[in-house]
């Protein structure tokens, strides 16, 4: 199952439903739609800074997670980027098919 790490940035109507249903709840409700998408959230964090919210989920397929994504930043409330995390076996296996690549210029 790939795992995400996704960063979310709340606009003001994001920041003013988070303070007007608190922090806890809007885990408990993120990890409700993981799951109901079929994905666990191994992790959640609030931050400060250019990125309000880092999550790590592991859903079933690639496509669960964009669909969560859509629904997401299809709210406007806030904008939310995924990034697929790779584990090193993968990138292994990548290294071992490395094309032959010529830089431009060179």
């Amino acid at each position: 199952m790939p795992i995400f790490l996704s960063q979310a940035t709340y606009k003001p109507t994001g920041i003013q439903g988070l303070i007007k249903e608190g922090a806890a709840n809007r885990k408990a409700a993120i990890a409700k739609m993981v799951e109901g998408a079929g994905g666990k959230m191994l992790g959640f964090y609030f931050a400060y800074g250019e990125t309000d919210v880092y999550v790590i989920t592991d859903f079933p397929d690639r496509s669960a997670a964009l669909a969560l994504s859509l629904a997401v930043n299809a709210s406007g409330a806030t904008s939310l980027r995924q990034t697929e995390l790779l584990p090193a076996e993968d990138v292994d296996a990548a290294i071992k098919r490395l094309p032959a690549y010529r830089a431009p210029g060179a």
